[in-house]
């Protein structure tokens, strides 16, 4: 096989500048100022940092929940975020407590000027609580050290090798990606409550929605594939259905028509419309009616409206789930107890080793009963 020699140099490189990176991040860096077993101050945090560097939807969407969670704790706080998503503005822009947006560049050591601009900017501020939410991320922790600010706060353990003020230990539970985030804050805090941890938000507006109900109907009522009769005036409950993922989680065309076989007759008073991916093109054929915007909250404010929204685990599901749509996610190979969708009609179906006709099965069955399969 002629490719594989590239593919194994190239993750032999990128595994190579990975450990350089972090190794030299760990010698030029100074370590935060001494641990302390202090609970973090419940008054007196003004201006706050949170720092999740992972540049995928999915990922900035799952920050959300701690964000809720500090309006509540500092609900006079600012809060500003550190990410490489280049629609975090768009994914935070419902929250009236985020203040600026900092858009870290992919790779540090291609654009080091840009990275050190953030960086000054971001020690300007002089924050008073910074807050490393992630697990593993080395880099998330250097940032939290860089900008200096008068508490730190974060995870401890092997993958990382600064300390913070408040160091707080990976827990066995919650395991939910979005749900660490506020057991960190509440841990640091110790808050007495450890009750139900609030599920990610993208905080549409009433606007938003209303016109996303509308460019839904929009497409059933001119499309030739709509299959229920629908008008402008009369529009039938719609199943959104994304059929694009990631690597090995994006199932192919075969696997969807026989899903879509099932699901289609036994949910024939509802519409079905295909959510396009970022290269704009079917994945389903153009059999049914199709929603395409680069837009990431036009598009959610289409899912928003959706009576369903099915698709595999990536990050349009968790933009489903985010703008409130009941959401199905179909795991194969990731672990449902960190990525399952976590709102109010968010549930998982696991599909190894399962017909796609099973699976179909399970999806009218949650969309009969409208609640969570356990």
């Amino acid at each position: 096989m002629p490719d594989a020699p590239p593919l194994t140099l190239s993750r032999s490189v990128h595994g190579w500048r990975r450990r350089f990176s972090r190794g030299l991040l760990d010698r030029l860096l100074p370590h935060a100022t001494q641990a302390t077993d202090e609970p973090l101050p419940l008054a007196g945090i003004h201006r706050i940092l949170v720092v999740k560097v992972s540049h995928t939807l999915g990922n900035t969407l799952l920050v959300t929940p701690l964000l809720r969670e500090l309006e509540t704790a500092y609900p006079g706080a600012e809060v500003d975020v550190v990410t490489r998503s280049p629609v975090g503005a768009q994914v935070f822009a419902g929250f009236p407590c985020v203040g600026t947006v900092h858009v870290l560049p992919r790779h540090a050591f291609r654009e080091p000027l840009t990275w050190l601009r953030r960086v000054r900017a971001m020690r300007r501020a002089g924050y008073d609580l910074a807050i490393d939410v992630d697990i593993r991320s080395q880099t998330g922790r250097a940032l939290v050290n860089l900008v200096r600010p008068r508490h730190s706060l974060g995870f401890i353990g092997p993958a990382k090798q600064s300390r913070v003020n408040h160091g707080i230990d990976v827990p066995e539970s919650p395991r939910g990606i979005g749900a660490l985030p506020v057991y960190l804050l509440r841990r640091a805090r110790r808050d007495a409550d450890y009750g139900r941890y609030p599920a990610p938000q993208l905080r549409l507006s009433p606007a938003e929605r209303e016109a996303g109900r509308q460019r839904l109907a929009a497409v059933l009522a001119n499309s030739p594939q709509t299959r229920v009769p629908t008008s402008d005036a009369t529009v039938p409950p719609v199943i959104g259905i994304f059929a694009n993922a990631t690597g090995a989680k994006c199932l192919p065309l075969e696997w969807w028509t026989r899903f879509l076989g099932v699901l289609e007759p036994a949910c024939a008073d509802h519409a079905i419309v295909e959510l396009l991916p970022a290269f704009a093109r079917s994945m389903l054929e153009d059999r049914y009616p199709t929603f395409f915007s680069s837009d990431i909250r036009g598009l959610a404010a289409v899912q928003s409206a959706l009576a369903l929204h099915v698709s595999a685990d990536c990050g349009v599901m968790h933009l489903a789930d985010a703008a409130g749509a009941p959401t199905v996610g179909l795991f194969d190979g990731t672990d449902p107890g960190q990525w399952a969708p976590g709102g109010e009609g968010g549930t998982h179906v696991a599909i190894a080793g399962r017909t796609p006709e099973a699976v179909a099965a399970d999806v009218i069955a949650h969309l009969r009963r409208g609640d969570a399969l356990s």
